[in-house]
C-alpha cells in the first residue's frame, strides 16, 4: 500500500498563519519603507509619490537619501556625519546595555531556576511586574530619581557623602541605568526558560570529579545556557538600537541615538524619504550580522 504524504488543510492553515503575520506586519511595512526611501518629495507634502516616470519610461530613484547618510552635503569626509555618529552611539549603548543586563540578569535567572517549583511562579511574576505599568511612567520615574534634587542625590547629601548634587541625569549613566532597568526582564526570562530545563545532576557529577564550583559553573552551566544567553542578548540589543523614549527623557544633547534622529527627520524636517533610508540602514545593520551569525552557527552544527 502506498501512503501519500499530503498535508492536511488544518496543518497548512496552522503553518500559513505565522507566514501571513510576517508578510503583513513585517515585510509589507519594510517594503513601504524602502519605497519611500527612494522618493523625491521636493516641495510636496505627501511622501507617496510614483517612482515610475511615464514620460521617459524609467524609474526615478533618489539615491541622495542614502548617500547623504554616509557623506555630508558640505563636502566633508565620508563616514563623518551626524547619522554615522548616531548609529555608532546607538550600537554602543545597545551593546553596553545588553552586557549589563546579562551580568545582572544571569544571577537572577539562575536563582529562580534553582528555587523550589512552588516559589518559581511568584518570582517570575515579580520579574514581569514592571510590564504592568506604563513604559513612559517608568522612565519618568527614573528621571525624578536621577535628577539633581532627586532621590539618589538627596540620600548622598543626607549621609554627608557629598555637599553638592552629582550630575547623573542627561549623562551616559542615566542612559545606561534607564535602558538596563527597562530591558532587564527581556534577559531574565529567556535565561530562566533555558536554565530551568537544565539537569543539575551534571553539576553534582562535576563536583564528584573534583571540579570547583566556579569551574563547574563555567564549564557546565554556561555552555548549556548558551541558547538563552544568545536569545536574551538579541532581545535586549535589537530594541535598544532603535530606542527613542529613553534617550529623549534621560539623555542629553550628546546622547542622541538614531531613533531620535529618525523622529526629527520625519516630524521636524518633514523629510520622510531620508527618515525611511535611515530606518532601512538601521535594520540592515542588525539583520545582516544576525544572518551571518546564524549561517555560520548552522554550518558549525552540521559539521558536529
Amino acid at each position: 500500500m502506498v501512503h501519500l504524504n499530503i498535508p492536511m488543510p488544518g496543518r497548512r492553515f496552522v503553518i500559513s498563519v505565522p507566514y501571513i503575520w510576517l508578510l503583513v506586519f513585517f515585510m509589507l511595512p519594510f517594503l513601504i519603507l524602502i519605497y519611500i526611501s527612494f522618493v523625491d518629495m521636493g516641495n510636496d507634502i505627501s511622501p507617496f509619490k510614483p517612482l515610475w516616470n511615464a514620460n521617459t519610461g524609467m524609474l526615478k530613484l533618489k539615491y541622495d537619501n542614502y548617500s547623504s547618510i554616509f557623506h555630508p552635503n558640505d563636502g566633508g569626509r565620508i563616514f563623518q556625519t551626524i547619522y554615522i555618529e548616531a548609529y555608532g552611539r546607538s550600537i554602543g549603548y545597545a551593546l553596553c546595555t545588553a552586557v549589563l543586563c546579562l551580568f545582572i540578569g544571569y544571577p537572577f535567572a539562575y536563582f529562580i531556576a534553582r528555587t523550589s517549583a512552588s516559589v518559581r511562579p511568584a518570582l517570575v511574576l515579580m520579574v514581569m511586574l514592571p510590564f504592568w505599568t506604563s513604559f513612559l511612567l517608568r522612565v519618568y520615574a527614573w528621571k525624578g530619581i536621577l535628577a539633581d534634587q532627586g532621590v539618589f542625590n538627596r540620600i548622598l547629601m543626607a549621609l554627608g557623602l557629598t555637599t553638592e548634587p552629582f550630575q547623573m541625569l542627561y549623562t551616559d549613566v542615566s542612559m545606561l541605568v534607564g535602558m538596563t532597568y527597562v530591558y532587564l526582564p527581556f534577559m531574565v526570562l529567556p535565561l530562566y526558560a533555558n536554565l530551568v530545563k537544565m539537569d543539575f545532576r551534571l553539576l553534582e557529577a562535576a563536583y564528584d570529579l573534583g571540579s570547583s564550583p566556579f569551574k563547574a559553573f563555567w564549564l557546565v552551566t554556561v555552555p548549556l545556557s548558551k541558547a538563552g544567553i544568545v536569545a536574551g542578548f538579541m532581545l535586549v540589543f535589537i530594541p535598544c538600537v532603535g530606542e527613542f523614549v529613553i534617550p529623549s527623557l534621560l539623555g542629553g544633547a550628546k546622547n542622541i541615538m538614531i531613533g531620535r534622529v529618525v523622529w526629527d527627520e520625519m516630524f521636524t524636517s518633514n523629510n520622510w524619504p531620508r527618515a525611511c533610508a535611515l530606518a532601512v540602514v538601521m535594520i540592515g545593520l542588525i539583520v545582516v550580522p544576525l544572518g551571518i551569525y546564524y549561517h555560520f552557527r548552522d554550518a558549525a552544527d552540521l559539521r558536529h
